[in-house]
């Protein structure tokens, strides 16, 4: 969770331009990132892979209003509908796109390419059906909110206790990194989304930044058994909340899209 998932990239900027607030030029520049290139695999209409341009404008025609982001990981099918064909592959994945007005979703494959000392990113996005049903486990703007607040608060508690919060060399400069991003003014979200989903989403990013840490830190002060299980059970569920919270930071425009349809 050190870095924005790219169907993250993909949903938010695509719902920027299909509210008309950015340019295709802008949304592809801002979702390819550090990439090399995306394309995009079995689009219906389209016989072969196309490039992400002509995606975003055939998104509209096919009667796309607004795209969504799954986040699964093992146990915790996050954001996912089905049907099975469809969860395995963004499971696979740990993360997928799901368009709302056409029962279709997207989800990444990456492949490294080129020369040792010049090896290079690039994305396919393979398009594949989804049911229309309700998203699993995703909760609302304001639910993800509070839940990572609590989940944070909690897990604080436990990590201050046995020593693990992050430090030493690894945790200062990943620290200085993600502070350095912040301050060349890193769009958090596109444009078009509520301030309140900025807050939550970036909350989410460095609670995800914390967890990382503490993992790549080793045990801390966790000497024994006890203790580690401990650390363990205490990063899981703030991990899997801060993950929620990002699902929802991302899929508030589909949560709007929805409420104005009611």
């Amino acid at each position: 969770m050190l870095s924005e998932p790219r169907s993250g990239r993909l949903a938010a900027w695509g719902n920027a331009l299909l509210a008309g607030l950015v340019s295709p030029d802008d949304a592809v520049l801002a979702i390819v990132g550090e990439d090399a290139v995306h394309r995009v695999e079995g689009l219906p209409g389209e016989s072969g892979p196309i490039g992400l341009t002509l995606t975003l404008g055939r998104l509209r025609t096919l009667g796309v209003g607004a795209l969504g982001v799954a986040l699964p990981a093992p146990g915790h099918p996050l954001g996912l509908s089905g049907p099975p064909e469809f969860n395995a592959r963004a499971m696979d994945a740990q993360e997928a796109v799901i368009c709302h007005g056409a029962a279709f979703g997207l989800v990444p494959e990456v492949y490294e390419a080129g020369p040792e000392g010049d090896v290079h990113v690039e994305v396919v996005w393979h398009v594949l059906p989804v049911r229309e049903a309700p998203p699993a486990d995703v909760p609302s703007l304001g639910e993800a909110e509070r839940e990572l607040a609590e989940a944070l608060r909690d897990a604080t508690e436990v990590l201050s206790r046995l020593d693990v919060a992050g430090s030493g060399p690894v945790a200062e400069a990943a620290i200085d990194a993600y502070r350095a991003r912040a301050e060349r003014g890193r769009e958090v979200l596109a444009p078009g989304y509520p301030p309140r989903a900025v807050r939550v989403l970036e909350l989410a990013q460095r609670v995800g930044l914390l967890i990382s840490l503490a993992h790549e830190n080793g045990h801390g002060g966790a000497v024994s058994a006890s203790e580690m299980t401990a650390r363990v059970a205490a990063l899981r569920p703030v991990e899997r909340t801060a993950r929620r919270a990002q699902v929802a930071a991302y899929n508030s425009v589909v949560e709007e899209r929805e409420k104005r349809m009611r």
